[in-house]
């Protein structure tokens, strides 16, 4: 009984220290990540760019579009940043991420929040629900994505066709 006792608290110190470290990564990425938000909202791509792993894979939020890489984040944000200003992002809440293999917390953070912004070439206001998740890897933003309606954004941007007067019933 005594062995049997000693084995489970040895199992239950060691999952006390692996749930911390995987909160401690939680923290810090979640801040990286949060961080990353914020510099979308000033516009600094460049400094953005320092996040991003050489490496990474992105689901990006196109209906069909394929993984993307760092090239395809890139252009991306830049084309955001573009065409939008007044860009923020307000978090409902964030939450830990886990190791999809083994549904363990790796540190891994994701995000369910709105963006707001105002497109540049139309003057109309965006308020687009989304979620967000990252991966890191060597303190990089290396796997994740984007998932919002990108297509209900774009079509909501569209100039509406101006309303034809019936002329016949004059």
């Amino acid at each position: 009984m005594r062995k049997l006792t000693l084995l489970l608290l040895f199992l239950a110190l060691v999952y006390g220290c692996n749930s911390n470290d995987h909160q401690t990564e939680f923290k810090k990425n979640t801040d990286m990540a949060k961080s990353y938000f914020k510099l979308h909202e000033v516009e600094d791509a460049e400094a953005m760019f320092e996040y991003l792993h050489p490496d990474m894979e992105w689901h990006m939020p196109g209906y069909g579009m394929p993984l993307g890489g760092i090239d395809e984040v890139k252009a991306a944000l830049l084309g955001y940043q573009d065409n939008f200003e007044d860009l923020s992002f307000t978090a409902e809440y964030w939450l830990p991420g886990v190791n999809s293999d083994t549904g363990i917390p790796d540190g891994s953070t994701r995000v369910y929040g709105n963006w707001k912004a105002t497109h540049t070439a139309s003057g109309k206001k965006v308020d687009l629900t989304s979620y967000h998740s990252f991966e890191f890897k060597d303190g990089k933003i290396f796997k994740g994505g984007d998932w919002f309606d990108l297509g209900g954004m774009m079509n909501s941007l569209i100039p509406e066709a101006p309303v034809e007067k019936d002329t016949d019933s004059e």
